[in-house]
Parts: structure tokens; sequence; C-alpha cells
């Protein structure tokens, strides 16, 4: 199984910037898929994007679109979520997600494997 460390989390002001990473290890040799979600508190895990590790497919959720931009660095077994124009709505812990099937899918239960989450908090 592939074993996903995310970093980079942390408080900054409405408007700015923040730059996430998940850092993947074990058999990554059977991901396809790296996603992002996120967690508010009281609130389900929402999809955020996902890209896959060969073809360079890429999908938004519609609240990031435009805001939020997911890479990788295969070389690094890693991918980023460079987010930008914060809102306090983006407040939650924001998690990867590995599937290791093809195609980019926006459930929960699509992914196999899940890092511990990292803490993004914007104020207004």
């Amino acid at each position: 199984q592939v074993q996903l460390v995310e970093s980079g989390g942390g408080l900054v002001q409405a408007g700015g910037s923040l730059r996430l990473s998940c850092a993947a290890s074990g058999r990554t040799f059977s991901s396809y898929v790296l996603a992002w979600f996120r967690q508010a508190p009281g609130k389900e895990r929402d999809f955020v994007a996902a890209i896959t590790w060969s073809g360079g497919s890429i999908y938004y959720a519609e609240s990031v679109k435009g805001r939020f931009t997911i890479s990788r660095d295969n070389a690094k077994n890693t991918v980023y979520l460079q987010m930008n124009s914060l809102k306090p709505e983006d407040t939650a812990v924001y998690y990867c997600a590995d599937r290791s099937d093809y195609g980019i899918r926006i459930g929960e239960g699509d992914y196999d494997a899940w890092g511990q989450g990292t803490q993004v908090t914007v104020s207004s």
C-alpha cells in the first residue's frame, strides 16, 4: 500500500497563499491518481483536486477552480496543491488520497490510502 504524508498547512490571512505537499512512499508503482480532499468542522470530507501520475490529467472542484493548482513531481513522488486567493471558507483539514485504479474520481470511497491531514486556517 502507498503511504502518504501531507505538509505545508498553517494559518494565513484571507487573500494569502499556501502550498501543500503530499509525499508518497511504499507501493507507488501501483498508484494512478493522487487527490486532495478537505474536511471543515462539522462537515463531510469534500473533493478538492486530483491529478494522474502518468498522463497529467487534472480535475478541480468548482469551488477552487482558478485559485488552486495541483501539480506533481514524479521524481520526488510528491504532489503539490498551490492555494492562492484563500478565503475563510477554505479553512479545513486537507487530506491527500491515493487511487490505485484508472480514472479520476471525486468520491472518498474511490481512494485506497489516505494521509493524516494538515490543517489550513484562513482568517478574515
